[in-house]
């Protein structure tokens, strides 16, 4: 027998000087508060940045709020902050089922496996192909303040962002990734999303700024990325560019809950 259903609240606390605590003020909490403005909608799932947040309705409509200087609400910035949920209007029309937040980028995907980014893309990060000067030179749209479509020719289950690159998962099971995964400077930014060589069947993964993760169907968690705390996870503090399994977990039976 189904339960009933509940009212869903969403709460919020911590830094708000950005508006990210969606409380129209940009004052801090020490304890959970409700985010009025969303006890009319119902509410799937929410995301925190550093800086920004956002909700995920049923209907799949997405809602913003926080810091939007570079774009990263959906919008143009008619100020630098907005401290009030707004509904996303570009994405009308469209069921968002999962999104991420990066270091000033967003990513969402909807329930046909169509990618969407917006917010900072100096580094490639929305996936967006340089636009052609009249001198001829190419170059990136610094920010891109309305979603668009994003990985045209994959079909993506999850997205993750990163601090400047950005990550998805398709429904075939593969990793492929675009943007600046390193600290600026050590690696070429790229654009268009490349396949993460040596990973198959992978069910879920997760971004840090700079690291990444990829847990396979079989329990195998996969790290790569930078890692000078060693935050990789397998006993040194050596960068890795390709996917090398975390041998400290490989005695536990790693779960995953599926997102579709």
């Amino acid at each position: 027998m189904a339960l009933p259903s509940r009212p869903v609240a969403v709460l919020a606390w911590g830094s708000g000087e950005d508006g990210q605590l969606g409380m129209g003020r940009c004052d801090e909490k020490d304890w959970a508060r409700c985010i009025g403005a969303l006890d009319a909608y119902a509410v799937s799932a929410v995301v925190a940045g550093s800086r920004n947040s956002l909700a995920i309705c049923d209907d799949g409509s997405l809602f913003t709020w926080g810091w939007n200087q570079r774009g990263t609400l959906g919008h143009p910035p008619e100020t630098k902050t907005e401290s009030s949920p707004a509904h996303v209007d570009a994405l009308i029309g469209v069921k968002i089922v999962q999104a991420a937040i990066g270091g000033w980028h967003c990513l969402a995907v909807d329930d046909k496996g169509r990618a969407y980014a917006w917010g900072g893309n100096e580094y490639g990060q929305c996936g967006e192909e340089p636009e052609r000067k009249e001198d001829g030179t190419r170059a990136l749209r610094r920010d891109i303040p309305i979603p668009q479509r994003c990985a045209l020719k994959l079909k993506v289950r999850q997205v993750a962002a990163g601090g400047t690159h950005s990550v998805v998962l398709t429904q075939e099971g593969h990793v492929w990734t675009w943007g600046q995964p390193w600290p600026p400077g050590d690696i070429k930014k790229i654009s268009t999303p490349v396949r993460v060589q040596g990973l198959e069947q992978v069910s879920m993964i997760a971004v840090g700024a700079f690291h990444n993760l990829a847990l396979s169907v079989d329990g195998i968690l996969w790290a790569w990325g930078n890692n000078e705390y060693g935050q990789l996870g397998i006993g040194d503090t050596q960068p890795r560019s390709q996917p090398i399994r975390v041998e400290g977990l490989s005695n536990l039976s790693l779960v995953y809950e599926d997102i579709t």
